[in-house]
């Protein structure tokens, strides 16, 4: 099944059902099933999937944040004259989280009288719930930050590091916090004690991380492969080699997705090609073998079974794992 959006693909999701929905740079969702929510006046800048799992939570550069389902949108704030950077949402907590500029907004989708404002010296980039949806991470310039998201005056923890940190990345047992720098690199902290992990060695910058494999794995962008970091065990990757599935000299990775507790992984690359891989075998299953724009949205179905994708022209399309 393909689609032609005439619209950058900011990102593809899946529902907790295996449907597949894409977020667009014309401010609006589309769902597999060819409905239609317009959620922004603008660009949708960030998606992720609510908290109930069942509609799809968006802040674009209208600064409205919006939840839409294929029968309508939802406005659930809005920052007048800012970008909605960042948006993440817990399904343990019920709280979503979004960023404007330097601030960074908690609501609780069940109390709508719930609110907090955490503010950083420098602009939000990303954010993420930790797995029990209680703390979050926030990467900003200099390092990541670390609020309690329901304590309303409180002095962050902050992991200093050198440069402009774009993503983070929670472990799925909570005891490690992956960022990517603006660099070629990643950098990583085991929570307990601070303990830096210094991963480099990318051609590219690492634009997309996901665990798999219960948490053994992290699997990257950003290489002429899918770069998988060994996670097992209290130390994770430190002193550890990651290995590279799906090298190819001709391309690079932009995109990885993956389900949480599954083996398998999908690749989309900056010529266009999407693959998948059980990384216990290491077999590459070509998904879309066409070449085109670059892949700028990937998702997985929480059963592994199908991948969607998008490119920056605006094609996209949901395939099954044969």
């Amino acid at each position: 099944m393909t689609f032609s959006f005439d619209a950058f693909v900011t990102t593809a999701l899946f529902d907790r059902t295996g449907r597949a929905a894409f977020a667009l740079g014309d401010g609006t969702i589309r769902f597999e099933g060819g409905e239609v929510a317009a959620a922004h006046d603008g660009a949708v800048l960030a998606a992720c999937l609510a908290p109930a799992g069942d509609a799809i939570l968006t802040g674009g550069d209208d600064g409205r944040v919006m939840i839409s389902t294929a029968s309508g949108v939802t406005e659930i704030a809005r920052v007048a004259g800012r970008w909605i950077d960042a948006v993440a949402a817990s399904s343990e907590s019920k709280l979503i989280a979004f960023s404007a500029g330097r601030d960074l907004h908690v609501r609780d989708m069940a109390d709508p009288a719930f609110t907090r404002t955490f503010t950083h010296e420098k602009s939000v980039a990303d954010v993420a719930f930790d797995p029990k949806g209680r703390r979050l991470a926030v990467a900003t310039y200099g390092g990541v930050w670390f609020w309690y998201a329901r304590i309303a005056d409180q002095k962050p923890a902050i992991y200093k590091w050198a440069g402009s940190h774009v993503g983070v990345c929670w472990s799925p047992d909570g005891k490690f916090l992956m960022s990517a720098m603006q660099e070629n690199q990643l950098h990583g902290w085991r929570v307990a004690d601070e303990k830096n992990l210094r991963m480099g060695g990318y051609p590219a910058k690492v634009k997309s991380m996901a665990f798999m494999s219960k948490g053994a794995l992290m699997a990257t962008s950003g290489a002429n492969g899918a770069v998988c970091w060994p996670f097992a065990g209290a130390t994770g990757p430190m002193g550890k080699q990651a290995a590279e599935i799906g090298y190819d000299d001709a391309a690079l990775s932009t995109r990885i997705a993956a389900a949480p507790d599954k083996t398998w992984l999908a690749t989309g690359l900056d010529d266009g090609r999407v693959w998948a891989a059980n990384v216990t075998g290491e077999r590459i299953v070509p998904l879309k073998a066409e070449k085109g724009a670059a892949i700028s949205a990937l998702a997985m179905s929480p059963d592994a079974k199908r991948v969607a994708w998008g490119d920056e022209d605006g094609n996209a399309g949901v395939v099954d794992i044969p």
